[in-house]
Protein backbone atom coordinates (compact mmCIF):
# COMPACT_ATOMS: atom_id res chain seq x y z
CA UNK A 1 0.00 0.00 0.00
CA UNK A 2 1.30 3.42 -0.81
CA UNK A 3 1.72 5.92 2.17
CA UNK A 4 -1.12 8.25 2.08
CA UNK A 5 -0.36 11.50 3.88
CA UNK A 6 -2.81 14.55 4.51
CA UNK A 7 -2.28 17.70 3.75
CA UNK A 8 -2.98 18.85 6.89
CA UNK A 9 -0.65 16.60 9.10
CA UNK A 10 2.28 17.75 6.29
CA UNK A 11 1.51 21.46 7.23
CA UNK A 12 1.72 21.20 11.04
CA UNK A 13 4.93 22.88 12.71
CA UNK A 14 7.01 19.92 13.73
CA UNK A 15 6.53 20.67 17.91
CA UNK A 16 2.97 19.94 16.97
CA UNK A 17 3.66 15.92 15.38
CA UNK A 18 4.39 13.60 18.44
CA UNK A 19 1.73 15.71 20.80
CA UNK A 20 -1.60 13.79 21.94
CA UNK A 21 -3.10 17.44 23.88
CA UNK A 22 -3.10 21.02 22.38
CA UNK A 23 -1.07 23.41 24.70
CA UNK A 24 -2.66 26.14 26.45
CA UNK A 25 -2.14 28.85 23.46
CA UNK A 26 -3.57 26.18 21.40
CA UNK A 27 -7.02 26.57 23.65
CA UNK A 28 -6.99 29.99 23.70
CA UNK A 29 -6.65 30.35 19.99
CA UNK A 30 -9.33 27.72 19.66
CA UNK A 31 -11.85 29.81 22.17
CA UNK A 32 -10.92 32.61 20.38
CA UNK A 33 -11.92 31.27 16.93
CA UNK A 34 -15.19 29.88 18.54
CA UNK A 35 -16.06 33.43 19.74
CA UNK A 36 -15.31 35.40 16.54
CA UNK A 37 -17.23 32.65 14.70
CA UNK A 38 -20.19 33.40 17.44
CA UNK A 39 -19.90 37.22 16.43
CA UNK A 40 -19.36 36.44 12.45
CA UNK A 41 -22.58 34.58 12.35
CA UNK A 42 -24.40 37.20 14.54
CA UNK A 43 -23.01 39.79 11.53
CA UNK A 44 -24.31 38.03 9.03
CA UNK A 45 -27.84 37.17 10.16
CA UNK A 46 -27.76 41.18 10.44
CA UNK A 47 -26.60 41.60 6.69
CA UNK A 48 -28.75 39.07 5.83
CA UNK A 49 -31.38 40.30 7.44
CA UNK A 50 -30.77 43.91 6.12
CA UNK A 51 -30.03 42.83 2.31
CA UNK A 52 -33.10 45.39 1.24
CA UNK A 53 -30.90 48.17 2.76
CA UNK A 54 -27.83 46.61 0.93
CA UNK A 55 -29.90 46.69 -2.05
CA UNK A 56 -31.25 50.41 -1.54
CA UNK A 57 -27.66 51.86 -0.20
CA UNK A 58 -25.29 49.94 -2.13
CA UNK A 59 -27.21 48.79 -5.49
CA UNK A 60 -26.37 44.73 -3.98
CA UNK A 61 -29.20 42.27 -4.23
CA UNK A 62 -28.29 39.61 -2.67
CA UNK A 63 -30.66 36.96 -3.91
CA UNK A 64 -29.16 37.71 -6.94
CA UNK A 65 -25.59 36.88 -6.44
CA UNK A 66 -24.66 34.00 -8.71
CA UNK A 67 -22.06 32.00 -6.32
CA UNK A 68 -23.58 28.91 -5.26
CA UNK A 69 -22.95 25.65 -6.21
CA UNK A 70 -26.04 26.19 -7.68
CA UNK A 71 -24.80 27.79 -10.67
CA UNK A 72 -22.04 25.83 -11.80
CA UNK A 73 -24.25 23.00 -11.71
CA UNK A 74 -27.04 24.85 -14.05
CA UNK A 75 -24.41 26.05 -16.45
CA UNK A 76 -22.74 22.32 -16.71
CA UNK A 77 -26.67 21.42 -17.27
CA UNK A 78 -26.99 24.15 -20.10
CA UNK A 79 -24.34 23.15 -22.12
CA UNK A 80 -24.63 19.23 -21.68
CA UNK A 81 -28.71 20.34 -23.31
CA UNK A 82 -26.86 21.98 -25.79
CA UNK A 83 -24.75 18.95 -26.83
CA UNK A 84 -27.97 16.80 -26.33
CA UNK A 85 -29.54 19.22 -28.71
CA UNK A 86 -27.46 19.00 -31.78
CA UNK A 87 -26.46 15.28 -31.49
CA UNK A 88 -30.70 14.91 -31.88
CA UNK A 89 -30.47 17.41 -34.31
CA UNK A 90 -27.85 15.79 -36.79
CA UNK A 91 -28.05 12.36 -36.43
CA UNK A 92 -31.30 11.20 -38.26
CA UNK A 93 -29.40 13.06 -40.90
CA UNK A 94 -26.07 10.91 -40.20
CA UNK A 95 -25.24 7.48 -41.94
CA UNK A 96 -22.98 4.52 -41.74
CA UNK A 97 -20.92 3.46 -44.83
CA UNK A 98 -19.88 -0.49 -45.39
CA UNK A 99 -17.66 -1.32 -48.07
CA UNK A 100 -16.26 -4.63 -49.59
CA UNK A 101 -13.99 -6.13 -51.62
CA UNK A 102 -12.35 -9.19 -53.21
CA UNK A 103 -8.82 -9.83 -52.71
CA UNK A 104 -6.16 -12.45 -53.38
CA UNK A 105 -3.51 -13.11 -50.46
CA UNK A 106 0.02 -14.33 -51.16
CA UNK A 107 -1.32 -18.44 -51.30
CA UNK A 108 -3.45 -16.85 -54.48
CA UNK A 109 -6.74 -17.48 -52.20
CA UNK A 110 -9.76 -15.12 -52.26
CA UNK A 111 -11.06 -13.45 -49.48
CA UNK A 112 -13.44 -10.98 -49.01
CA UNK A 113 -11.85 -7.47 -47.59
CA UNK A 114 -14.51 -5.15 -45.28
CA UNK A 115 -14.15 -1.81 -44.62
CA UNK A 116 -16.12 1.09 -42.92
CA UNK A 117 -16.85 4.34 -42.76
CA UNK A 118 -19.27 7.71 -42.04
CA UNK A 119 -21.23 9.90 -44.10
CA UNK A 120 -23.73 12.47 -43.91
CA UNK A 121 -27.02 13.16 -46.36
CA UNK A 122 -27.14 16.46 -47.66
CA UNK A 123 -30.22 16.41 -49.84
CA UNK A 124 -33.60 14.31 -49.02
CA UNK A 125 -33.06 12.72 -52.51
CA UNK A 126 -30.06 10.43 -51.43
CA UNK A 127 -26.70 12.26 -51.89
CA UNK A 128 -24.41 12.00 -49.01
CA UNK A 129 -21.16 13.10 -48.87
CA UNK A 130 -18.10 11.26 -47.26
CA UNK A 131 -14.39 10.78 -47.38
CA UNK A 132 -13.02 9.80 -50.36
CA UNK A 133 -10.70 7.32 -48.79
CA UNK A 134 -14.08 5.36 -47.37
CA UNK A 135 -15.51 5.71 -50.98
CA UNK A 136 -13.01 4.19 -52.39
CA UNK A 137 -12.26 1.37 -49.81
CA UNK A 138 -14.01 -1.35 -51.71
CA UNK A 139 -16.12 -1.93 -54.70
CA UNK A 140 -19.59 -2.20 -52.93
CA UNK A 141 -21.41 0.02 -51.05
CA UNK A 142 -24.13 -0.18 -48.42
CA UNK A 143 -25.15 2.76 -46.62
CA UNK A 144 -27.27 2.16 -43.16
CA UNK A 145 -29.38 5.08 -42.35
CA UNK A 146 -29.90 6.09 -38.52
CA UNK A 147 -33.22 4.46 -38.59
CA UNK A 148 -32.16 0.80 -39.71
CA UNK A 149 -32.39 1.22 -43.38
CA UNK A 150 -30.32 -0.06 -45.68
CA UNK A 151 -29.40 1.13 -48.70
CA UNK A 152 -27.07 -0.11 -52.41
CA UNK A 153 -25.07 3.24 -52.81
CA UNK A 154 -22.49 4.60 -55.59
CA UNK A 155 -19.70 6.81 -56.35
CA UNK A 156 -21.29 10.40 -58.45
CA UNK A 157 -18.41 12.41 -58.03
CA UNK A 158 -14.98 12.15 -56.33
CA UNK A 159 -12.99 15.50 -55.65
CA UNK A 160 -9.51 15.15 -57.75
CA UNK A 161 -7.24 17.41 -55.01
CA UNK A 162 -9.33 16.85 -51.58
CA UNK A 163 -10.77 13.73 -49.61
CA UNK A 164 -14.21 14.15 -50.40
CA UNK A 165 -16.56 12.30 -52.24
CA UNK A 166 -20.28 12.51 -53.62
CA UNK A 167 -22.32 9.21 -53.06
CA UNK A 168 -25.93 8.51 -54.02
CA UNK A 169 -28.61 6.18 -52.62
CA UNK A 170 -32.49 5.78 -54.07
CA UNK A 171 -34.35 7.08 -51.51
CA UNK A 172 -36.32 10.10 -51.00
CA UNK A 173 -37.81 12.04 -47.75
CA UNK A 174 -34.81 11.91 -46.25
CA UNK A 175 -33.40 13.84 -43.15
CA UNK A 176 -30.54 16.32 -44.17
CA UNK A 177 -28.05 18.06 -41.91
CA UNK A 178 -27.74 21.93 -41.96
CA UNK A 179 -24.40 23.35 -42.86
CA UNK A 180 -22.87 26.55 -40.86
CA UNK A 181 -20.00 29.08 -42.45
CA UNK A 182 -16.89 27.43 -41.53
CA UNK A 183 -15.18 30.34 -41.94
CA UNK A 184 -16.66 32.26 -38.94
CA UNK A 185 -15.42 28.72 -36.15
CA UNK A 186 -12.96 30.13 -33.69
CA UNK A 187 -10.08 28.02 -32.18
CA UNK A 188 -11.45 27.35 -28.51
CA UNK A 189 -15.01 26.48 -30.26
CA UNK A 190 -16.68 23.88 -28.54
CA UNK A 191 -17.39 21.02 -31.47
CA UNK A 192 -19.22 17.74 -31.68
CA UNK A 193 -17.92 14.83 -34.04
CA UNK A 194 -20.14 11.90 -34.62
CA UNK A 195 -20.16 8.71 -37.00
CA UNK A 196 -19.66 5.20 -36.64
CA UNK A 197 -16.85 4.64 -34.55
CA UNK A 198 -14.71 1.63 -35.47
CA UNK A 199 -16.68 0.26 -37.81
CA UNK A 200 -19.01 -0.76 -35.69
CA UNK A 201 -20.69 2.09 -32.92
CA UNK A 202 -22.91 3.37 -35.37
CA UNK A 203 -23.69 7.55 -34.35
CA UNK A 204 -21.42 7.43 -31.29
CA UNK A 205 -20.78 11.35 -30.13
CA UNK A 206 -17.59 12.84 -28.96
CA UNK A 207 -17.01 16.50 -27.64
CA UNK A 208 -14.66 18.87 -28.01
CA UNK A 209 -12.95 22.12 -29.29
CA UNK A 210 -11.50 23.47 -31.71
CA UNK A 211 -7.84 23.21 -31.13
CA UNK A 212 -6.26 25.18 -34.46
CA UNK A 213 -7.17 25.89 -37.69
CA UNK A 214 -5.26 26.13 -40.92
CA UNK A 215 -3.26 22.85 -40.12
CA UNK A 216 -1.56 20.63 -43.32
CA UNK A 217 -0.62 17.08 -43.65
CA UNK A 218 -0.26 14.59 -45.94
CA UNK A 219 -2.64 11.91 -45.38
CA UNK A 220 -2.25 8.05 -46.79
CA UNK A 221 0.98 6.40 -47.64
CA UNK A 222 2.63 5.95 -51.37
CA UNK A 223 0.85 6.21 -54.74
CA UNK A 224 -2.40 7.40 -52.51
CA UNK A 225 -0.93 9.92 -50.43
CA UNK A 226 -2.83 12.99 -50.26
CA UNK A 227 -1.71 16.68 -49.39
CA UNK A 228 -4.56 18.29 -47.24
CA UNK A 229 -4.67 22.01 -46.22
CA UNK A 230 -6.53 24.26 -44.32
CA UNK A 231 -7.76 21.42 -42.02
CA UNK A 232 -9.23 21.61 -39.12
CA UNK A 233 -7.49 20.20 -35.63
CA UNK A 234 -10.52 18.98 -32.73
CA UNK A 235 -9.31 17.27 -29.49
CA UNK A 236 -12.65 15.92 -30.11
CA UNK A 237 -12.63 11.92 -30.08
CA UNK A 238 -11.70 10.18 -33.80
CA UNK A 239 -11.36 6.86 -34.21
CA UNK A 240 -11.43 4.40 -36.81
CA UNK A 241 -14.82 4.01 -38.80
CA UNK A 242 -15.73 7.73 -37.78
CA UNK A 243 -14.18 8.86 -41.34
CA UNK A 244 -16.20 11.15 -43.43
CA UNK A 245 -18.78 12.12 -40.27
CA UNK A 246 -19.84 15.30 -39.50
CA UNK A 247 -18.37 17.54 -37.29
CA UNK A 248 -21.02 19.84 -35.79
CA UNK A 249 -21.29 23.21 -33.74
CA UNK A 250 -23.18 23.68 -30.43
CA UNK A 251 -26.32 24.49 -32.89
CA UNK A 252 -26.68 21.63 -34.33
CA UNK A 253 -24.87 22.55 -37.66
CA UNK A 254 -22.31 20.81 -39.63
CA UNK A 255 -18.60 22.43 -39.84
CA UNK A 256 -16.70 19.87 -40.93
CA UNK A 257 -16.22 16.65 -42.24
CA UNK A 258 -13.58 14.07 -40.01
CA UNK A 259 -11.23 13.25 -42.04
CA UNK A 260 -7.98 12.07 -40.56
CA UNK A 261 -6.13 11.43 -36.98
CA UNK A 262 -2.49 11.69 -35.54
CA UNK A 263 -1.55 7.56 -35.21
CA UNK A 264 1.22 8.77 -32.70
CA UNK A 265 -0.96 11.22 -30.52
CA UNK A 266 -4.03 11.15 -28.44
CA UNK A 267 -7.08 13.75 -28.92
CA UNK A 268 -5.39 15.23 -32.24
CA UNK A 269 -7.99 14.69 -35.62
CA UNK A 270 -8.41 17.01 -38.28
CA UNK A 271 -11.54 17.54 -40.37
CA UNK A 272 -11.98 19.47 -43.39
CA UNK A 273 -13.72 22.37 -43.05
CA UNK A 274 -17.94 22.57 -44.51
CA UNK A 275 -17.17 25.44 -46.95
CA UNK A 276 -14.76 23.61 -49.31
CA UNK A 277 -18.01 20.73 -49.46
CA UNK A 278 -20.16 23.14 -50.22
CA UNK A 279 -17.99 24.12 -52.83
CA UNK A 280 -17.77 20.60 -53.83
CA UNK A 281 -21.72 19.76 -53.76
CA UNK A 282 -22.04 23.34 -55.85
CA UNK A 283 -19.60 22.29 -58.83
CA UNK A 284 -21.65 18.95 -58.70
CA UNK A 285 -25.10 20.30 -59.11
CA UNK A 286 -23.87 22.73 -62.14
CA UNK A 287 -21.49 19.99 -64.57
CA UNK A 288 -21.69 16.53 -62.32
CA UNK A 289 -18.34 16.45 -61.17
CA UNK A 290 -16.24 18.14 -58.98
CA UNK A 291 -13.97 20.85 -60.94
CA UNK A 292 -12.12 22.84 -58.70
CA UNK A 293 -9.74 25.75 -60.14
CA UNK A 294 -5.52 24.72 -60.76
CA UNK A 295 -2.73 26.26 -60.49
CA UNK A 296 -0.62 23.45 -61.19
CA UNK A 297 2.50 22.85 -58.39
CA UNK A 298 3.23 20.98 -55.98
CA UNK A 299 4.84 23.08 -52.72
CA UNK A 300 5.86 23.26 -49.30
CA UNK A 301 4.79 25.39 -47.18
CA UNK A 302 7.79 27.95 -45.89
CA UNK A 303 7.95 28.52 -42.20
CA UNK A 304 10.22 29.60 -39.86
CA UNK A 305 11.80 26.28 -39.43
CA UNK A 306 11.76 25.42 -43.25
CA UNK A 307 13.80 28.80 -43.91
CA UNK A 308 16.25 28.26 -41.69
CA UNK A 309 16.66 23.90 -42.61
CA UNK A 310 16.74 25.22 -46.49
CA UNK A 311 18.79 28.38 -46.16
CA UNK A 312 15.83 30.01 -48.00
CA UNK A 313 15.73 34.24 -47.92
CA UNK A 314 12.23 34.38 -46.57
CA UNK A 315 10.15 32.96 -44.01
CA UNK A 316 6.55 32.38 -45.87
CA UNK A 317 5.57 31.62 -49.16
CA UNK A 318 5.50 28.40 -50.76
CA UNK A 319 8.35 26.95 -52.21
CA UNK A 320 7.66 24.54 -55.59
CA UNK A 321 9.16 21.20 -54.89
CA UNK A 322 8.12 17.78 -55.11
CA UNK A 323 9.38 14.19 -53.64
CA UNK A 324 11.62 12.19 -55.82
CA UNK A 325 9.60 11.10 -58.93
CA UNK A 326 7.08 13.69 -58.99
CA UNK A 327 7.05 16.51 -60.72
CA UNK A 328 7.20 20.14 -58.78
CA UNK A 329 5.17 21.72 -61.88
CA UNK A 330 2.69 20.26 -63.64
CA UNK A 331 3.39 20.37 -67.57
CA UNK A 332 0.58 21.70 -69.40
CA UNK A 333 -0.52 23.66 -66.39
CA UNK A 334 -1.72 27.48 -65.56
CA UNK A 335 1.95 27.39 -63.72
CA UNK A 336 3.82 25.71 -66.21
CA UNK A 337 2.63 28.09 -69.44
CA UNK A 338 3.22 31.07 -66.98
CA UNK A 339 6.72 29.95 -66.66
CA UNK A 340 7.11 28.83 -62.93
CA UNK A 341 9.83 26.56 -61.95
CA UNK A 342 11.31 24.19 -59.12
CA UNK A 343 12.58 26.01 -56.08
CA UNK A 344 10.39 29.17 -57.17
CA UNK A 345 8.88 30.57 -53.81
CA UNK A 346 5.57 31.93 -54.90
CA UNK A 347 5.34 34.74 -52.29
CA UNK A 348 1.26 36.37 -53.09
CA UNK A 349 -1.55 35.17 -55.07
CA UNK A 350 -3.41 37.83 -56.59
CA UNK A 351 -2.30 40.22 -53.93
CA UNK A 352 -2.61 38.13 -50.67
CA UNK A 353 0.57 37.29 -48.69
CA UNK A 354 0.80 33.34 -48.72
CA UNK A 355 1.78 32.16 -44.88
CA UNK A 356 0.68 29.50 -42.73
CA UNK A 357 -2.20 30.98 -42.34
CA UNK A 358 -3.39 32.04 -45.23
CA UNK A 359 -1.80 28.62 -47.90
CA UNK A 360 -1.44 28.63 -51.35
CA UNK A 361 -4.28 26.16 -51.61
CA UNK A 362 -6.77 28.17 -49.08
CA UNK A 363 -6.17 30.97 -51.63
CA UNK A 364 -6.62 29.00 -54.77
CA UNK A 365 -9.90 27.79 -53.79
CA UNK A 366 -11.74 31.25 -53.83
CA UNK A 367 -11.40 31.46 -57.19
CA UNK A 368 -13.21 29.55 -60.10
CA UNK A 369 -11.51 27.80 -63.47
CA UNK A 370 -10.54 30.65 -66.00
CA UNK A 371 -10.36 33.50 -63.59
CA UNK A 372 -7.37 35.52 -64.39
CA UNK A 373 -4.89 35.91 -61.71
CA UNK A 374 -1.26 37.29 -60.44
CA UNK A 375 1.27 35.81 -58.90
CA UNK A 376 4.20 37.07 -57.39
CA UNK A 377 7.23 35.15 -56.72
CA UNK A 378 10.92 34.83 -55.76
CA UNK A 379 13.82 33.27 -57.65
CA UNK A 380 17.43 33.74 -56.80
CA UNK A 381 16.41 36.16 -54.50
CA UNK A 382 14.99 38.30 -57.13
CA UNK A 383 10.85 39.00 -56.86
CA UNK A 384 8.92 38.78 -60.22
CA UNK A 385 5.25 38.74 -60.66
CA UNK A 386 3.12 37.66 -63.54
CA UNK A 387 -0.45 37.08 -64.87
CA UNK A 388 -2.01 33.78 -65.54
CA UNK A 389 -5.26 32.15 -66.01
CA UNK A 390 -6.48 29.36 -63.58
CA UNK A 391 -6.90 25.69 -65.08
CA UNK A 392 -9.42 23.46 -63.87
CA UNK A 393 -9.10 19.80 -62.33
CA UNK A 394 -11.93 17.05 -63.11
Amino acid sequence: MPKITYLEEESLPKHFSGSKKPSSMVAVLIIISILMGLVGGAASLIILSNSKYLKNKLGINLQNLNISQVTTNKLVLEESSKVIDAAKKVTPAVVSISTSKNVQNLFGQVGLEQGGGTGFIITNDGLIVTNKHVAQAGDNLKVLTADGKNYDAKVVALDPTNDLAILKIEATGLPVVEMSDSDSIQIGQWVIAIGNALGELQNTVTVGVISARERQLTAGAGASAEQLSNLFQTDAAINSGNSGGPLVNLAGQVVGINTAVAGNAQGIGFAIPVNQVKQAIDSYKKTGKIIKPMLGVRYVSVTQEVMNQLNLSVNYGALVIAPQGQAAVVDGSPAKLAGLKTNDIVLEFNNERIDETHTLTSLIAKYQPGDEVTIKYLRDKIENTIPLKLGSTE
